[in-house]
């Protein structure tokens, strides 16, 4: 794969995150004949398709001269029911084989309990010597909230990410790569973990690209958080951090628009990579306290834009600091058949609710009504045009 090591100017390219995956997927079945991909029949809506180019979709029925993709070997699994496919993939890694998962985030919930009694077998067997050490079950979850501008509120459900988060078992890890560079080394993480749920979170959409491969891997190998130096300043007043890929990209472009009202306001930026149950980063390399002070600082006001629920990102963050130092944007569960940048500002994670936060922690509050003004064009503009400025 091309994964730069260095990227000149952070943000001013797009790429494909599934894409990414879908390679590393496609050199995954190229590499272990044992590994199977699970899917619903959106392997290519998903973007994931690069597993074709050598390997085929199980079918046992008669192939038609139309028909592509198919052969009785295959070992892309693909069917309608998020609980069959995930059964199947359990059983198949039990059995010490190799697999991953995929779909649309709304249907992910359907499995949990599912998934909830994998990581008690996991649990036991850890109490059991002569248990082996089981690959990772690979979840890969796409078609995320923010980008439902044609299916809309029905598919809207970041809830696994809670569930998952919530488990005292300790061996779940919920990723959020940040670009396509951050999701390859997401899946070098988890096709080489064993005995977790690896849970990992990405749009399908084409998002602008921010990190190299270096930095990547540092994120996840020390404590799944990183500063981005390239939108941090000395000493900073406020610190705000990006919980996945579009949440990112909102809060790096609401500091842009701070800068225009106060240019003298010092932030700090910090890209979380990797969750755990109760912190920041995977389960066997948890960010420590220190760190976070350093990253965070012990005083400062902290603004968080996650993917998820709010609540879940405010309780992690209470395990190193004092809440009343911390705002969490997140999903909200207020959705409609709308825009992309309409859906944001309906939950309160637009580039424009950060750049209000940041100014009213900082002390700016009566610079904020540009942003509300902001806020209601964008909801009179998609309801007259169906599409973001």
């Amino acid at each position: 794969m091309d994964l730069p090591t260095l990227i000149e100017k952070p943000g001013a390219t797009r790429s494909s995150s599934a894409e990414r995956f879908g390679e590393s997927l496609r050199d995954e079945l190229r590499q272990h004949k044992d590994f199977y991909f699970f899917s619903p029949d959106e392997t290519t809506s998903n973007r994931l398709d690069a597993v074709f180019k050598d390997e085929n979709r199980a079918w046992m029925q008669k192939i038609e001269a139309w028909d592509k993709n198919l052969a009785t070997n295959g070992r892309v699994i693909e069917l309608l029911s998020e609980n069959t496919l995930f059964a199947v993939m359990a059983g198949h890694i039990l059995s010490g084989g190799r697999g991953a998962m995929t779909s649309y985030e709304a249907f992910l919930p359907i499995i949990a309990s599912q998934v909830a009694q994998h990581l008690k077998f996991l649990k036991q067997s850890k109490e059991t010597t002569w248990r082996p050490q089981y690959h990772a079950l690979n979840i890969l979850s796409t078609s995320c909230w923010q980008r439902q501008d044609h299916n809309g509120y029905t598919h809207q459900n970041p809830g696994l990410i809670s569930d998952l988060l919530a488990k005292p078992s300790n061996l779940v890890n919920c990723l959020f790569p940040v670009d396509d560079v951050a999701a390859a080394a997401a899946w070098e993480l988890m096709a080489n973990t064993k005995n977790v749920v690896n849970l990992t979170t990405f749009n399908k959409t084409l998002q602008p690209r921010w990190i190299d491969i270096n930095h990547a891997r540092f994120q996840l190998a020390n404590g799944g958080a990183s500063i981005f130096q390239f939108a941090s300043d000395a000493d900073p007043e406020v610190i705000i951090a990006g919980v996945g890929d579009i949440p990112t990209a909102e809060a790096l472009r609401g500091m842009r628009l701070v800068k225009q009202v106060v240019p003298t306001l010092r932030m700090r930026f910090v890209g979380i990579g990797a969750l755990s149950y109760g912190a920041i980063g995977v389960t066997d390399n948890k960010l420590d306290r220190k760190t976070f002070d350093d990253y965070f600082t012990t005083t400062r006001p902290i603004v968080v834009n996650f993917h998820g629920y709010p609540e879940t990102m405010r309780a992690i963050f209470g395990h190193y600091t004092d809440a009343r130092r911390v705002d969490v944007h997140g999903y909200e569960d207020q959705g409609s058949t709308t825009t992309p940048l309409d859906e944001l500002a309906r939950n309160h994670c637009s580039r424009y609710d950060i750049a209000m936060n940041i100014l009213a922690r900082a002390g700016y509050v009566d610079t904020t009504s540009r942003f509300h003004e902001a806020i209601e064009q964008i909801a009179e503009y998609a309801r007259e045009f169906g599409d973001d400025e």
